[in-house]
């Protein structure tokens, strides 16, 4: 547990849930969409992507929010949702993701989010030179590069020997929670993480004297906190989180008695180690049944994708 101006916070599977009655917390992907996906925080967001990226000041003379569904290409092709996406004014595209907690597989899925943003833009007939840069920008609130030390990484196109970029198309800017100095480095991006990973009132109030902007974003995190529906779909959203971790604990305690059982046998049959794998099996279809997440399921069992998608035919 962790004291939160006041507020006890849960951790779990899914990151930090709020427990009390204070602010509610910027880095829930519900309040950061409140806070920048609208035209309501349009000037905050703008401040926020000037901090971050290395776009001309007039990119942002235009920011459109766009639906952040990426449709699929094809039959069987995959689902995407962003958190928030936007164009700017020259049509690049900007994708914002946050994640509280490590997932398998994060950063492939975050290519193939990238890999969409490129192909989505042309149409039938349509030839290359249409294509315009598409940037992900990934707030995290653990390690993610584990190779640097800073809490902003920049990535494109390069060579890994002579670091000549082949080109900036794809952009994908990393931003670490964890990673930031508690002392401030006198940049804006500084002050933006600093509200983000706000862990008190002391800590807001502190940076709110340090960026006009970033005050806005505060004054409206404290709206967003008192506003009574707001407050509902929050607990909503937690309490649906609350379930299904309750439902997937089940679902393994289930499914590890039956694993273990079933593992004895096949334990004696054919090994130990392919009782095991039996055991991640049965635990596997119980969360296949309870139509957990395919990646959720990868991380709990250390089954491939393929093996749960075989064994999603047959539940």
């Amino acid at each position: 547990m962790e004291i939160f101006a006041g507020t006890w916070y849960n951790y779990n599977r899914k990151g930090v849930i709020p427990m009390g009655e204070d602010f509610l917390s910027p880095r829930s992907d519900l309040i950061f969409k409140l806070l920048f996906g609208n035209e309501h925080g349009v000037e905050q967001l703008t401040d926020f992507l000037k901090a971050v990226l290395r776009l001309p000041a007039d990119d942002y003379d235009e920011v459109i929010f766009v639906d952040p569904h990426m449709l699929p290409g094809f039959e069987g092709d995959k689902l995407g949702i962003l958190d928030v996406k936007l164009k700017t004014r020259s049509k690049k595209t900007i994708d914002i993701e946050i994640q509280l907690k490590p997932a398998l597989e994060f950063k492939e899925r975050m290519i193939f989010y990238s890999a969409k943003m490129i192909t989505e833009q042309l149409g039938a007939g349509e030839d290359y030179t249409q294509i315009k840069r598409a940037i992900s920008i990934i707030i995290t609130d653990y390690p993610l590069i584990s190779d640097s030390k800073e809490y902003h990484n920049r990535y494109t196109l390069n060579d890994a020997d002579t670091h000549s970029e082949f080109t900036d198309i794809i952009e994908i800017d990393t931003l670490e929670l964890t990673k930031l100095p508690e002392s401030g480095d006198e940049t804006q991006l500084w002050d933006w993480m600093k509200f983000l990973s706000a862990r008190s009132e002391e800590d807001l109030n502190m940076i709110a004297q340090r960026n006009p902007q970033v005050k806005k974003a505060v004054a409206r995190l404290m709206e967003l906190s008192k506003d009574e529906q707001t407050r509902l779909l929050y607990e909503s959203r937690q309490k649906m989180e609350w379930d299904n971790i309750s439902r997937e604990k089940d679902a393994r305690a289930e499914g590890l008695r039956e694993g273990r059982k079933e593992g004895r046998k096949e334990g004696q049959k054919e090994g130990w180690t392919e009782g095991r794998k039996r055991e991640r099996i049965i635990i596997a279809k119980k969360l296949l049944s309870r139509n957990r997440p395919i990646d959720e399921i990868m991380e709990d069992t250390g089954l491939s994708r393929d093996e749960i998608e075989t064994l999603r035919k047959n539940v």
